[in-house]
């Protein structure tokens, strides 16, 4: 395939950026999305020109760092997936793609497609934990029961990698989706009851301070999501914070 790639260029957090045109030949369908970048950086260094900066780890759709919005979507067109598991038989020869980083205020651009996510690790930080007694004594985790239905819903809640594509795909650049799933892995399981309700206030408190928006139910974030964390994980946490709000001030 030949395409046209439309690229969000800045060269740091306080210079202002822009779309920038490159063409790119000879593209495989069988590419991932990351490969077909890699060649255009491969180009641009042969050509003396800096390469575009993106992030990328693993490659294998969990780590989350690979989040790029394509044509206007989180991740681009393929449900389910992440950008670095998107292959380039989703296109056609002749496409111009547009490829620019998540916006949010929470999520400011570093340089090129490179945003700074460290709002998540600092909601994390708030409360995603439990206290784990390692004196010498401890229960083994098998030994404690849990009803499967709840051991499946903490999972599925806990297969969220943290990408942002659900504060990318929000109109509010809301956060709610995340910081759900990470309050539901705990609430659900009698490990998180410990901190269950600092955890709730805490990571809401957090979240609202790294300037996240608001949730308007809208559903954008669940549909884009390349895990399919529930918004069933909202209405868990606003019980949990309400509750937990309710008994540290019940006046």
């Amino acid at each position: 395939m030949d395409l046209t790639l439309k690229i969000w260029r800045q060269k740091n957090a306080e210079e202002k950026g822009g779309i920038v045109e490159y063409k790119v030949n000879e593209i495989s369908d069988h590419m991932s999305f990351l490969e077909m970048m890699d060649v255009l950086n491969e180009q641009l260094i042969n050509e003396g020109e800096e390469p575009v900066a993106f992030d990328h780890d693993c490659r294998e759709g969990i780590c989350g760092s690979c989040s790029l919005h394509i044509n206007g979507e989180p991740h681009g067109p393929d449900a389910g997936t992440t950008t670095c598991q998107l292959h380039m038989r989703k296109f056609k020869d002749g496409d111009t793609i547009f490829i620019e980083p998540f916006r949010a205020k929470a999520f400011p651009v570093v340089k090129d497609l490179v945003i700074d996510r460290s709002a998540f690790d600092r909601i994390q930080h708030a409360g995603g934990y439990i206290s784990v007694n390692t004196s010498g004594n401890t229960q083994d985790a098998n030994a404690i029961p849990i009803p499967k239905v709840d051991a499946d819903k903490a999972f599925d809640a806990a297969t969220c990698i943290g990408c942002g594509a659900c504060v990318a795909a929000c109109k509010n650049a809301s956060a709610m989706l995340f910081v759900s799933a990470k309050v539901s892995q705990f609430a659900l399981l009698p490990q998180g009851k410990v901190e269950a309700e600092e955890r709730a206030l805490n990571m809401v408190k957090q979240m609202d301070e790294e300037g996240f928006g608001n949730c308007t139910n809208t559903g954008a974030c669940e549909a884009e999501c390349p895990k399919g964390i529930s918004l069933e994980n909202i209405a868990r946490m606003n019980r949990e914070y309400l509750s937990a709000a309710f008994s540290a001030d019940p006046q």
